[in-house]
């Protein structure tokens, strides 16, 4: 499927969430990223960087060499779906995104973490942390630098890795950088659904990482899709708002043509580079 027919499909979806968008997304990209997990080796898989089940991480890369940027990619999922993938022929969803970092000389890191309802806030924060601190007491082992990590996540993803923001006030001890996709940082009110994580309405405001995400100086790279829902294009358009009411400036960001939520990580590491590209010049500069 040439680009041009990828871009009308989406398109067509308008901004829907649900199954079947998220199936027809997959189809998109199912033969490109099939080709890509074939060409990808694998350095590790389901290493525990702690006791649950869940806790667990694949590295993408080659053997060869060291001293190789990281990049950790959490994954969306409303935060009570989701997996890191790989484990399959197939399974490319999410794991796609370490490979795509392996392609461009990083070592790919593909994380799963504890989910709600059984594990409601902080735990998806806490998750990250807990990668981070695993990788950078292991990842020099795959040939990865502790010193370079830079940290990827989409929509329940991103919300987690901004949270890691707010759970690390040092953060920028740990890591280079921050690319975040589709999150929510908490400038509109909370989906009813998503109380399953956060518990009581009234409890939303004190938990969101909003205050961190506008204060913090670590560099941060924002992204949002075109046919991202509303209340996703609102949060994007609150944050860089006040980040630039803040530091005089708007921080890095991308507003991503022809992609929706789901297309917007389903697709890192197909021919459409325009993402892949700005990610790749944002750890170029930051490390």
């Amino acid at each position: 499927m040439n680009k041009e027919t990828t871009r009308k499909a989406i398109a067509t979806m308008g901004t829907g969430l649900g199954p079947d968008v998220l199936t027809a997304c997959r189809a998109l990209f199912d033969a490109e990223q099939r080709v890509l997990a074939a060409a990808t080796p694998v350095l590790a898989r389901d290493m525990a960087y702690g006791p649950h089940e869940r806790q667990r991480l694949d590295l993408y890369g080659t053997a060869q060499g060291e001293g190789r940027p990281v990049l950790l990619f959490v994954h969306g999922g409303g935060f009570v779906l989701g997996d890191k993938g790989g484990k399959e022929e197939g399974d490319w969803p999410n794991a796609a995104v370490g490979m795509m970092a392996a392609g461009l000389g990083m070592v790919g890191a593909v994380m799963n973490y504890r989910l709600a309802p059984d594990h409601p806030w902080p735990a998806g924060s806490e998750d990250v942390s807990a990668a981070v601190d695993w990788l950078r007491t292991h990842v020099a082992e795959y040939g990865g630098d502790p010193a370079r990590i830079l940290l990827l996540g989409t929509s329940a993803g991103a919300v987690h890795v901004a949270g890691f923001l707010r759970l690390r006030p040092h953060h920028g001890d740990l890591v280079r950088g921050a690319v975040l996709l589709s999150g929510l940082y908490g400038y509109t009110p909370l989906d009813p659904r998503d109380e399953r994580y956060y518990g009581p309405p009234e409890s939303y405001a004190d938990k969101m990482p909003r205050e961190a995400m506008a204060a913090t100086t670590l560099p941060v790279l924002l992204a949002c899709a075109q046919f991202d829902p509303p209340r996703f294009q609102a949060e994007f358009l609150g944050l860089m708002g006040e980040r630039l009411e803040r530091h005089g400036a708007m921080p890095r960001a991308v507003t991503l043509s022809g992609h929706n939520h789901y297309t917007m990580a389903m697709h890192l590491g197909t021919s459409d580079t325009r993402l892949a590209d700005e990610i790749a010049r944002f750890m170029e500069d930051i490390a």
